[in-house]
């Protein structure tokens, strides 16, 4: 039985049933719940077999959560704080220095070598902030600093430092700057 014959026999039960509602003459209630199958409907299911493979029923529950998954909401929560946390300046400054590295001393070539190397070991042991000492720049010729700049520039340059700032006078001030590492 396909569907067109399906639809011809609802059809002619219809038209049935008005001609039976206009021979009686008066309105009939049917006490049956609305889509409810009829009697004749329920015998001809009955009487078909449908084999479509399954042999277990699946709870519609289990079945969406295997469609659509599950979300965490306090996972995602908890990821959002720690993200906005992390991003504040004052947690930042806050963050206790894992590791310093003190560049009084040598040259342009030796900071920037150094630099490189102390960065992808601080990364390797999964430190997240450092300090760099690079001085004030009081003992060289000229007017700016050499070594501040230096590190400003590869701080720019290397795409495994965050974000970086000086820290306080007692911690050295404009003469260090302290650096958040990608991990």
């Amino acid at each position: 039985m396909d569907f067109g014959d399906i639809l011809d026999q609802w059809d002619e039960q219809q038209k049935a049933a008005s001609r039976k509602q206009k021979e009686s003459g008066k309105n009939q209630v049917s006490h049956k719940k609305a889509n409810a199958p009829t009697e004749a409907e329920k015998a001809a299911a009955g009487s078909r077999i449908i084999d479509n493979g399954f042999d277990k029923h699946i709870n519609p529950e289990e079945a969406w959560l295997r469609r659509y998954g599950t979300v965490d909401k306090d996972k995602i929560s908890d990821e959002m704080a720690k993200h906005v946390r992390e991003n504040s300046q004052q947690y930042l400054r806050e963050l206790p220095v894992e590791a310093r590295l003190d560049l009084h001393g040598l040259t342009q070539e030796e900071a920037r070598s150094r630099l490189g190397m102390f960065v992808g070991d601080c990364i390797r042991r999964g430190l997240h902030k450092v300090i760099l000492i690079h001085g004030k720049g009081l003992h060289t010729t000229g007017s700016d600093p050499v070594l501040g700049e230096v590190v400003r520039k590869f701080i720019e340059s290397d795409k495994r430092c965050g974000m970086s700032g000086h820290p306080d006078k007692r911690m050295g001030g404009n003469g260090a700057t302290w650096l958040i590492l990608k991990s």
